[in-house]
């Protein structure tokens, strides 16, 4: 072989060798450009997966009767805290009585669904600060003037979900419960008469008066102490909980929480 020949095959191979080589650098510079949250423990990496209801107004509903878009309290913030965190969010439509075997199953980062922080959640989960403060509610109808306080459920019929704190509520306060789904079905039963009340968080009442006016339903009696509602979140999402907690920092500050919450509800409910 000629010396020029063997120059020749030498720049060839060069030249291949340093194609290879860019080519094997190209996908780590697109994995660290993607990296976003990489220390949260996302189950996507750039992606806030959200569990949410979907069926919860004003916290987390469709527009246009179910057709619209996905909106409410509860997004809006969530939506505003990823902006802040960089990262996209993936809304996964859960019904409340799965949403919290979703969550220890690893398909949800967090939830965003008016969760009450209470000591039994506070052992098993992790809960950002408070971005909704609100007393509960006893709801009857407005003729009913048999209920003025909590003590006044002993023995009567009050329509809850089975897994929420206000069904603890209304049992420590010596009700019977029927099992309903949710706000909407718990209406639907007191106003036809066949519950005599439903606990509930104020907010939810303030919003169904708000769409539907003229609803025979009243406030009976509300809690000595406010509610804290909050995002929650498996024990090992501990850097992920400090990240959202100073993305509320930095949204109550600007006025960010103030704003979305006087969309919903006509004044700041986030402290």
């Amino acid at each position: 072989m000629s010396r020029r020949l063997i120059a020749v095959t030498a720049l060839v191979l060069g030249a291949a060798a340093l194609t290879a080589c860019s080519g094997s650098t190209a996908p780590a510079e697109t994995s660290s450009s993607q990296g976003a949250g990489d220390d949260y423990g996302l189950v996507t990496g750039g992606t806030l997966t959200v569990a949410t209801e979907g069926t919860y107004r004003p916290f987390s509903f469709h527009e246009d009767n179910g057709t619209g878009p996905l909106t409410g309290f509860d997004v809006e913030i969530i939506q505003a805290v990823a902006d802040k965190l960089d990262l996209k969010v993936e809304f996964q439509e859960t019904q409340w009585d799965a949403i919290f075997a979703g969550l220890d199953a690893g398909r949800f980062d967090v939830i965003a669904n008016q969760v009450s922080i209470n000591d039994e959640r506070e052992e098993k989960y992790l809960f950002s600060t408070p971005y909704t403060v609100s007393p509960g509610v006893i709801v009857v109808n407005q003729d009913d003037d048999s209920i003025s306080s909590f003590a006044d459920l002993e023995g009567k019929t009050t329509a809850q979900s089975l897994t929420s704190n206000w069904y603890d509520l209304a049992t420590e306060s010596g009700a019977k419960v029927e099992g309903v789904e949710g706000w909407a079905q718990a209406v639907e039963l007191l106003r036809q008469g066949r519950v005599d009340a439903t606990v509930n968080d104020k907010l939810t009442f303030l919003d169904y008066e708000t769409t539907n006016k003229d609803s025979g339903l009243k406030i009976a009696a509300e809690t000595d102490e406010a509610g804290e509602q909050a995002f929650v979140f498996t024990k090992d999402k501990t850097a992920l909980v400090e990240a959202i907690d100073k993305a509320l920092e930095e949204l109550r500050a600007d006025g960010t929480l103030a704003e979305i919450s006087d969309k919903y509800f006509g004044e700041d409910v986030t402290q």
